[in-house]
């Protein structure tokens, strides 16, 4: 009997011990799908510099990548990191992934999807997004003081709810700084298109605009501006996702900045220990996935923080104050919350006069995720 105990003793330890070691040897592989090339310097690049730091803070983790992969073949891909890469999650990277990720949900329920930028989820596919239109705003406080033809110009991908939230955004700063300035767009249909958007970025200061924002994963927008101030015509330009800052040390005022791996980091550690459940994650300033500057060592390039330490302006919070200070506040109020401060709040109209947030209203998550109008400093209209 006595042996029978310690047989049973030994047995329950050697299982606990063997528990504990299948615990500790348990790993998650996801894969990532981007849109774009990871040399892009932009969007991809960003996500892949985020998945590369979530590797490195989880040691369980291993990872996998596929580049530059169009929007109409992503199904393929999803299905290669399933049956033969053995993935646990896959991370798609782009809006026009969202159908295909939804349908491989249904596809492996014993997978999990995580699509970004997008707004539909299921019993296994969650969605995420660092969203920028805060930064965008700041940069369009800075924008609108600094430009001198109040022709402002920004180059896009393609006309979608992210993009004209951030074009609006953008138009909001301007405005509260320069209630005369206009916002120029240029549709290029292209994520990584450098060479149409230099075409686009040409184009728009040939027709008066001295400052321009952009979103197209690469720095041609900014190299367009500092070759121009090189030759003596300055043009004002905000970097977008990655520092680009080194692209244009006389052009690039500031610019927004994500950070992924803050986002990958906690997402990835929610599906390993098993707290993973397919909701939105939304992370703005507050969550430290958004940064303002056009590089990591500031928010403004050093050459502009003087001038917009000159130039001063009346705001309703805070009175009789420099466009630096400004840009300040507002991202102090930022990084506490959207209900502190929120670019979205009424009133705010479009640009045929009509209302789309009443006075004292803040716009919904909802709101932002299917945004497709131009507030009322943006020129012309949106492609259908």
């Amino acid at each position: 009997m006595r042996f029978a105990k310690y047989a049973l003793l030994i047995c329950l330890s050697l299982f606990l011990v063997a528990g504990v070691a299948s615990a500790a040897d348990k790993k998650l592989k996801a894969g990532f799908i981007y849109v774009g090339p990871v040399g892009d310097y932009g969007w991809s690049h960003a996500h892949d510099l985020g998945r590369k730091f979530a590797e490195q803070q989880h040691p369980w983790l291993e990872t996998v990548f596929i580049e530059s992969v169009a929007e109409a073949d992503s199904a393929r891909i999803i299905d290669r990191f399933i049956q033969e890469e053995k993935c646990d999650v896959v991370f798609t990277t782009s809006f026009g992934y969202m159908e295909d990720t939804l349908k491989a949900g249904m596809k492996y329920p014993n997978k999990k999807f995580m699509h970004c930028s997008g707004f539909k989820q299921s019993k296994n596919v969650g969605t995420y997004f660092a969203d920028l239109y805060q930064m965008y705003y700041l940069n369009g406080l800075m924008a609108g003081a600094m430009t001198k033809s109040n022709k402002i110009g920004y180059v896009a991908a393609f006309p979608i709810p992210e993009l004209i939230r951030h074009i609006n955004a953008f138009a909001l700063g301007i405005k509260e700084t320069n209630p005369d300035a206009r916002v120029h767009v240029k549709w290029i249909y292209a994520w990584y298109g450098p060479d149409k958007a230099k075409e686009a970025a040409e184009a728009l200061i040939a027709e008066g605009c001295d400052t321009l924002a952009f979103t197209e994963d690469t720095p041609a927008v900014i190299e367009v501006g500092q070759a121009h101030t090189e030759k003596g015509k300055q043009i004002y330009t905000y970097a977008h996702y990655s520092p680009m800052e080194a692209y244009g040390k006389d052009s690039v005022v500031s610019g927004q900045l994500c950070d992924w791996g803050v986002m990958y980091e906690k997402i990835l550690q929610d599906l390993y220990d098993g707290s993973w459940t397919p909701k939105d994650y939304w992370w703005l300033a507050k969550e430290k996935a958004v940064l303002l500057g056009g590089s990591m060592d500031s928010m403004v390039n050093p050459k502009f923080e003087a001038q917009l330490k000159s130039l001063m302006t009346d705001s309703k919070d805070f009175g009789k104050l420099s466009v630096y200070d400004l840009v300040v506040k507002r991202y102090d109020q930022m990084k506490q919350g959207v209900e502190i401060f929120d670019p979205y709040t009424g009133p705010i109209k479009d640009n045929t006069g009509a209302v789309k947030i009443k006075a004292g209203e803040r716009a919904s998550k909802g709101d932002l995720l299917s945004i497709m109008y131009y507030v009322d400093n943006v020129v012309g209209s949106i492609p259908k």
